[in-house]
């Protein structure tokens, strides 16, 4: 049980970590296949750029349907990855704690 307890524990870990990895692996994929839609990303329209506005900028684009709209599977994967594994990673760890208070 303590396998499944740990493992429980370094998977929703695991999942967080894979979610913020696939954010930089959709902005290099942006910059080098579609530069065009990157720019639009890392350039306001008014205003300073910085990695701060670059980062929520970014994050609109990613909740947005713009990016499934451009047809690239290897972007809409890692999309896919970037929005559904903090709820897995939750989950993984839910059920830890679940275990831990049911085997008391």
């Amino acid at each position: 049980m303590i396998i499944l307890y740990l493992g429980l524990l370094l998977g929703g870990v695991g999942l967080f970590v894979l979610s913020y990895v696939a954010q930089f692996r959709l902005a290099a994929l942006l910059r080098q296949r579609h530069p065009q839609q990157w720019r639009i990303i890392a350039e306001p329209e008014n205003g300073k750029a910085s990695a701060w506005r670059t980062w929520i900028r970014l994050q609109h684009a990613l909740r947005s349907p713009a990016l499934p709209a451009m047809g690239d599977a290897t972007i809409n994967g890692w999309r896919r990855l970037w929005l559904y594994s903090p709820w897995l990673g939750w989950l993984c760890w839910l059920a830890a704690l679940t275990m831990r208070m049911l085997l008391r």
